[in-house]
């Protein structure tokens, strides 16, 4: 399979998954901060990166359902916003 294939055939597979792969990947990692640097100061940004990033998705799809055809139609398609089965 040709490299070229082979990425869109995965990005396809991540934004059939959640709505916001590159998000969730982010908060993968502020989740893992915390752990890996064991770091109480890591931990309280953690805390105030969620409901930052929650309010910028919310956001962001206001504006993709207007700016941009086909938004709506791919958010019936695919449920979930940061979390697979969760949100």
């Amino acid at each position: 399979m040709k490299k070229g294939l082979l990425k869109d055939a995965l990005i396809k597979i991540a934004f059939g998954i959640v709505r916001h792969p590159m998000y969730t990947a982010t908060v993968l990692l502020f989740l893992s901060m915390p752990l890996v640097l064991n770091s109480l100061i890591s931990f309280i940004i953690m805390l105030a990166y969620i409901p930052i990033i929650v309010k910028r998705i919310k956001n962001e799809e206001e504006v993709l359902e207007t700016e941009l055809k086909g938004y709506k139609e791919y958010k019936q398609k695919v449920k979930y916003r940061l979390i697979p089965f969760i949100w």
